[in-house]
């Protein structure tokens, strides 16, 4: 069932305009500018609302795949479907400096081979990390903006599925990682309000006195 899904995914329900679309959601590395400068406008002028959801992000986004993501790959060890299973599309963006302007290049894509020897492999399919993160950052901003947070699931599952799309996951593993992302930052998210409740007022008493709460703020 894994294996037809992400066929249907990687093989048939594609484009030329899927290919960049998803090529792009894909690539940490071209959305790394627009988010610095999202990040400096949160701090700058996002108040405490703000700057308390950035601070939590990259608290939790650290905990979730410097930790946990990364202790999974290594303990699950499962190879992704580009590595194990032949005539699987590889998509990327082509070159270019800034990253961001290779969406306008025709996208790279090759197609996979199975090696001879799956065991010499080390696999590192599972958990999808772009999923936990991007999924997790979501959920934070759903969380802090409420009705207009929730619009933030959208990219963050087209980054999901566009982890299918590129050959980069299997079908499982995105699911999992959704749930898992999702999992892990409410309870993350749970210990930070705690914290900050009852103990934000022994370094910060001022700020902590005109705001209780760091999500209800």
């Amino acid at each position: 069932m894994d294996q037809k899904l992400l066929f249907l995914i990687n093989r048939q329900w594609t484009g030329p305009m899927l290919d960049r679309l998803m090529a792009l959601l894909s690539s940490f590395d071209a959305w790394v500018p627009p988010l610095v400068v999202l990040v400096a406008v949160l701090l700058w002028r996002g108040g405490f609302r703000g700057r308390a959801l950035v601070i939590c992000a990259g608290l939790i986004v650290g905990v979730n795949d410097g930790v946990v993501s990364h202790t999974l790959k290594q303990l699950v060890n499962r190879p992704r479907p580009h590595q194990s299973v032949d005539e699987v599309r590889v998509v990327d963006l082509a070159r270019a400096r800034p990253r961001i302007l290779a969406v306008l290049l025709p996208p790279k894509i090759r197609i996979s081979e199975a090696p001879p020897d799956l065991a010499a492999i080390q696999g590192h399919s599972f958990p999808s990390s772009h999923t936990i993160n991007t999924i997790s950052v979501a959920l934070l901003v759903a969380c802090f903006y409420r009705r207009r947070g929730w619009l933030a699931f959208l990219p963050a599952l087209g980054v999901a599925y566009s982890r299918i799309y590129t050959g980069a996951h299997w079908p499982s593993d995105v699911l999992a990682s959704i749930f898992l992302g999702l999992g892990l930052t409410l309870v993350l998210l749970g210990a930070l309000e705690w914290l900050w409740k009852t103990n934000g007022g022994l370094l910060l008493t001022a700020l902590r006195g005109q705001h209780p709460s760091l999500i209800n703020s």
